[in-house]
């Protein structure tokens, strides 16, 4: 699945729900549906500068492409880590580099979310085009 076809599923979902309590749901559940961060990747060098969370990210990689997973100590917080690891885990570099997150607008997240939590949600799209841009030198 192409990062696009990640993101239209994404909006696709999103979509079914008219109210906003019902969206922070699905973000909860899909941050609990998340795999547990073994916890030596629960690294001050993992940490995520700019949440006001605490959220992890450990990036691998693997035949060319990234590999993302995380874990946050709030629960929207890790169901927004969660969305971004779904829609751009698995995926090359450049892919990543070059990928439009056009869905963090067009399902209305930035504009529902707190000025802190929208910080955050920026912090972690950076950090993980930083990821790229360091292993784009792999390629």
């Amino acid at each position: 699945m192409t990062i696009n076809e990640a993101q239209d599923a994404v909006i696709e979902e999103f979509e079914e729900f008219d109210d906003w309590m019902d969206r922070y749901q699905m973000l909860i559940d899909l941050g609990n549906d998340l795999s547990p961060l073994n916890e030596k990747y629960k690294s001050e060098q993992n940490l995520i500068d700019g949440c006001q969370s605490r959220v992890w990210l450990q990036c691998d990689y693997e035949d060319g492409k990234l590999f993302f997973t995380a874990d946050s100590d709030a629960l929207i917080t890790k169901g927004i880590i969660a969305l971004l690891i779904r829609v751009l885990s698995g995926h090359t570099p450049k892919e990543i580099m070059e990928a439009d997150l056009y869905f963090i607008e067009r399902i209305g997240l930035r504009q529902h979310l707190s000025p802190t939590r929208s910080n955050g949600l920026l912090s972690m799209v950076k950090q993980i085009k930083a990821y790229s841009i360091a292993f784009s030198t792999k390629q």
